[in-house]
């Protein structure tokens, strides 16, 4: 069993007709629940720790992994691929399409989904079908650390839940404190290749950059992921451009911008890959990409250092 409600709703609402003994039967019930608020600013409330989870982002998968709970996971979806053992889960779909049928016939007790990646409509008519959704999609270094603590609590996995939350905030506050002194490197980031997009300093993206020391160059754009062109960037003349590709060894993307010698970053040779794994997603190796991406800013300073 569950309950769904709104923060600012009752958690039990009087109904004509009940009889005190249910009433207290649930009332009952409701005090030795699991309950945690989502990034829809959801109450979601468990009588019992979830044993069937459905995770249906990659992001969620790993995030229900790192909580504990990878054991329990029944469902995920296309591009579930870390860790390993997630690759040999049933998949029910992509992100963007579950098949719904798939689904319900795995029985989750707990569907994971994306604020913005999953269909509302498919997410609604689970909901309808009585199956408990909490949505997550951390936005900033503590969002992380918070998505698998509630994840944990969900799942009945908060030992392990809280230990990784806890590395995961100690270590990103380290290398913020590392590289806060360090001279700002003008930096475009490139998301996406075709639209070309970037991100702006709302981005958790964008927040790893600045973490780095890195002054991003479209930080100032009203959309979390602005759509730009080639002139843009050329405009904006980066120190570095960093990218992470379609694959975690494909560099095409950066080969693109040799065309441009005049830019600072091919003149200085400071085209950057990371593995978009490591930064993309907001999971703990978040902590292994903000360190990637700060030592290859490093390197641009140090280069122009020697000039």
């Amino acid at each position: 069993m569950f309950i769904l409600v709104n923060k600012s709703s009752c958690l039990v609402r009087g109904a004509l007709g009940l009889a005190l003994l249910l009433l207290s039967s649930i009332s009952h019930a409701h005090d030795h629940s699991r309950c945690v608020v989502d990034d829809r600013d959801r109450e979601v409330c468990l009588y019992n720790a979830a044993q069937r989870i459905a995770t249906l982002s990659p992001g969620a998968t790993e995030l229900t992994f790192a909580a504990g709970a990878g054991d329990q996971v029944v469902a995920v979806v296309s591009y579930s691929d870390y860790p390993p053992e997630a690759k040999q889960i049933t998949s029910v779909g992509s992100h963007t399409r579950i098949d719904l049928e798939a689904l319900v016939g795995l029985a989750p007790d707990l569907v994971i989904g994306w604020v913005t990646g999953n269909p509302a409509e498919q997410l609604e008519t689970l909901e309808a079908l009585g199956m408990p959704v909490f949505y997550i999609e951390p936005r900033d270094v503590e969002g992380v650390a918070s998505a698998i603590e509630r994840l944990a609590r969900l799942a009945g996995t908060e030992a392990a839940g809280q230990a990784v939350a806890a590395n995961f905030r100690q270590t990103m506050g380290e290398i913020d404190a590392r590289y806060a002194d360090r001279e700002p490197v003008a930096t475009f980031y490139q998301v996406w290749d075709e639209p070309l997009m970037s991100v702006n300093d709302q981005h958790l993206i964008g927040q790893v950059v600045e973490m780095c020391g890195g002054e991003n160059v479209f930080g100032e754009q009203a959309r979390l992921v602005p759509r730009i062109d080639d002139e843009a960037v050329l405009a904006t003349n980066p120190e570095a451009i960093v990218a992470g590709g379609m694959g975690e060894e494909n560099r095409h993307w950066l080969t693109h911008w040799e065309q441009y010698p005049s830019l600072t970053a091919v003149a200085e040779d400071n085209l950057f890959f990371v593995p978009p794994s490591l930064i993309q997603r907001p999971t703990p190796r978040l902590m292994e990409g903000a360190q990637l991406l700060c030592e290859k800013l490093d390197i641009a300073r140090q280069k122009r250092e020697r000039r």
